[in-house]
């Protein structure tokens, strides 16, 4: 990119799955455009990175809802093999001290919970979810856990109708090669400028100009996909302001969700399975050993332990794992280990976050922040979906909706192209 003025029909700003979705349909429009990435790589938060060979998923990793998630043929279509083995998500393995009496309980509360969620009486407004939990149940932590790792924050602080909304099929399967890395292969080849950070978007005229530091440019039609917590933050400022959309997407947090990956002798690392760093705390990680058969362990950590765990930096994380691990592994074990790879997505410029939720009472935010401003400047990205949020699959659903309406927008006003 120069530093040059240039015109389009369409402006993209973000280079994840929503942007690249858009882009996709932009260009089978046969439209003028471009995509402005502040980042230096694309993908946003879904981000491969190979680090001592392994392939680390940095950011999303799941095929959510895989027998019907977008992602799923477009990782046929570019030759990406699917994993389908099961998840084993609310196994206990390798954990002597947690008897089969404990497993069932905690698989029952659990089960309880979130069926409250689904079948809870709303007719007196939303609420936070930390409302449904069995007041004295010994297992509340596990499910205080389980609800940061899904929305990346405590149940105190989510919405229940927002998570009501959310539709799932239970299907869950990964990508061997990285789910960042089936983002970027789908993203090849569409006009991507890569630190072309927007700062500023004037909306006063007849175009739409956006500004970065590298230039002006204008276009017919703007499509906006940063994350929430970005429009909420006004890192992107709006002429004439737009505090109807900062205010949207101020209810719609970006929560944390941090990542370890720890390797170790393979001779050392048990064979796979997955279990709670300590299944009788709300502070905890949940752990994968030898995912795909490799001799490694993965950590996931939502909510305020990957805030503060975050803050504290590799170290922190390296410490707390040490302290889990030593309990089911024993330390000789636990001290051999040492760290592939950190995520600390909340401290990310241009995420500042993992994924969102919704406050209580600001599950229609999400309808708010998607919706046009005069019929030029269209929102997508995973908070703008109502059923998908906080996935890739959401973003990309988000991006084409927003995408097919700057299309018809244009089309209807028959406006000459530059």
């Amino acid at each position: 990119m120069n530093d040059e003025s240039a015109d389009f029909d369409v402006i993209i700003l973000g280079a994840g799955a929503a942007g690249l979705s858009a882009g996709r349909i932009i260009e089978a429009a046969q439209l003028a455009f471009v995509i402005l990435e502040a980042r230096q790589r694309v993908g946003g938060r879904a981000f491969t990175q190979t680090v001592e060979g392994f392939a680390l998923d940095h950011g999303c990793a799941w095929l959510h809802s895989g027998d019907r998630n977008p992602f799923t043929r477009v990782a046929a279509e570019l030759g990406f093999s699917v994993d389908r083995s099961p998840t084993r998500w609310g196994a206990q393995d390798f954990d002597p001290s947690f008897s089969d009496e404990d497993r069932r309980g905690a698989r029952a509360a659990s089960e309880r919970f979130f069926a409250s969620v689904e079948t809870a009486d709303l007719s007196g407004g939303d609420f936070a979810a930390a409302r449904l939990l069995e007041p004295g149940n010994r297992f509340n932590a596990i499910v205080e856990a389980q609800c940061a790792y899904i929305n990346g924050d405590g149940p105190a602080k989510v919405s229940v109708l927002d998570w009501r909304r959310y539709k799932d099929s239970g299907v869950n399967w990964r990508l061997e090669r990285g789910y960042g890395a089936l983002v970027a292969a789908f993203g090849a080849g569409l006009p991507v400028r890569l630190g072309a950070q927007a700062t500023r978007v004037d909306h006063s005229g007849a175009r739409i100009v956006v500004e970065t530091p590298r230039g002006r440019l204008s276009a017919r039609a703007l499509i906006v996909t940063l994350p929430a917590s970005l429009i909420a933050q006004e890192a992107l400022s709006f002429h004439p302001a737009l505090p109807g959309k900062s205010a949207a997407a101020a209810g719609l947090p970006l929560g944390a969700a941090n990542k370890l990956t720890l390797a170790g002798d393979p001779a050392d690392l048990p064979p796979e399975g997955h279990f709670l760093g300590d299944p009788f705390a709300g502070r905890t990680g949940a752990w994968r050993t030898r995912p795909f058969g490799l001799p490694l362990i993965e950590g996931y950590f939502g909510g305020d332990l990957a805030r503060e765990l975050e803050a504290g930096g590799e170290n922190a994380f390296l410490d707390f794992a040490r302290g889990e691990l030593s309990r089911i592994f024993g330390a000789r074990f636990a001290q051999r280990l040492r760290v592939v790879g950190a995520t600390a997505w909340t401290n990310d410029p241009f995420s500042r976050g993992a994924y969102s939720y919704a406050s209580p009472g600001c599950a229609d935010n999400r309808a708010r922040l998607a919706a046009p401003v005069d019929g030029r400047i269209f929102f997508a990205g995973e908070a703008c979906s109502i059923g998908s949020f906080s996935t890739a699959h959401g973003a990309y659903e988000t991006g084409r909706a927003a995408a097919r309406g700057a299309i018809a927008a244009l089309k209807a006003t028959g406006a000459p192209r530059p």
